[in-house]
């Protein structure tokens, strides 16, 4: 236990109400049956084809690198493109290990903000990261649609993957300062979208439509997320009034409807408590927040707390989720 005051009570208020949850949820308990929501779980259409490499070298801006679109598309390479925002990437960050680790920096870019179709590693509890690695390597981390290429690769390597490599990674990632990526907008529209490579892309003509019940989240510079550019940045269209109920679901549980989000992640500010190896929530993407409590909800993830945060996110609607989810990404990490 921490020898911060602040830090012990509040990880033992956290363990308190964990078990406490715990104990309330009945064991192998069902949610209610529903279809996971198309807008949250992007998939590509069939037949999806990016385009071909015309050999251009492609740069960002503020950076002297440049790299071909098949350098860019090589899953055992990291691009480097602005190598003194943080440290030195260790190898299996950078180059991964063939034939079936991956470069970690290739799906989470060089130093782990990551994108809407995959975690944002930065500030992540070094303790919190081995675990969920040892959770897909178990197989009790999954998805609701485990189909997508981001989960079926992450699979894959965690079976691959050392513990030592494990180990290295995740002291690396833990190591880099938080940073949130998304700004969330709320609208009564949003732009209309395509499906490219497991996100959405805003299409030609900036048309818009009615956002419904759903999160849209887009790059706000879509070549620049293409390039694997650890800086590019995202806005996510989530409908009004989301993060007022959101925060109101956070703070106070809605009346019973959950539990209050900071009792475990950090107290009001959503900050994680890494002592025992709780996440942070603020700042993240909202379209990754989603499916995350979805997947909890529906026993997809029923890794370590997995049944912990079941007992927690049960009573959930989608509404509720989109709320909380557009509440979390609202904060400052």
């Amino acid at each position: 236990m921490s020898n911060n005051p602040i830090i012990a009570r509040l990880a033992l208020a956290c363990l308190s109400a964990l078990a406490a949850a715990a104990i309330a949820a009945p064991a192998g308990a069902q949610g209610e049956k529903e279809t996971p929501p198309a807008w949250a779980y992007p998939v590509n259409p069939p037949g999806f084809k990016p385009p071909p490499d015309d050999g251009t070298v492609r740069q960002v801006p503020g950076s002297k690198a440049g790299y071909t679109l098949t350098q860019l598309r090589d899953r055992f390479l990291a691009p480097n493109w602005h190598p003194d925002d943080y440290p030195p990437m260790p190898e299996i960050v950078a180059q991964g290990r063939k034939p079936d680790v991956y470069a970690c920096g290739f799906c989470h870019r060089a130093d782990g903000p990551g994108g809407p179709e995959n975690a944002n590693l930065t500030g992540l509890p070094k303790s919190y990261i081995v675990r969920q690695l040892n959770d897909f390597k178990n197989g009790t981390r999954k998805s609701s649609v485990q189909e997508r290429d981001p989960m079926r690769l992450k699979e894959q390597l965690a079976k691959a993957i050392t513990d030592a490599e494990i180990d290295t990674a995740a002291t690396y990632f833990a190591s880099i300062k938080p940073r949130s990526i998304v700004r969330v907008v709320e609208s009564k529209t949003a732009p209309k979208v395509a499906v490219t490579a497991w996100y959405y892309s805003a299409l030609p003509g900036n048309e818009q439509e009615p956002i419904g019940q759903r999160i849209v989240e887009v790059p706000e510079n879509a070549a620049q997320f293409v390039n694997r550019d650890t800086r590019a940045r995202f806005v996510a269209y989530v409908p009004e009034g989301s993060i007022k109920r959101g925060q109101v679901l956070a703070t106070t549980g809605g009346g019973g409807r959950t539990l209050p989000c900071g009792t475990c992640h950090g107290g009001p500010a959503m900050r994680g408590v890494a002592v025992i190896g709780l996440p942070p929530l603020a700042g993240r993407s909202p379209s990754y927040t989603v499916r995350q409590l979805y997947d909890f909800k529906h026993d997809t993830r029923t890794g370590s707390q997995g049944v912990i945060m079941k007992s927690t996110v049960k009573d959930l609607t989608i509404d509720d989720m989109i709320a909380l989810s557009a509440y979390m990404a609202s904060l400052e990490p």
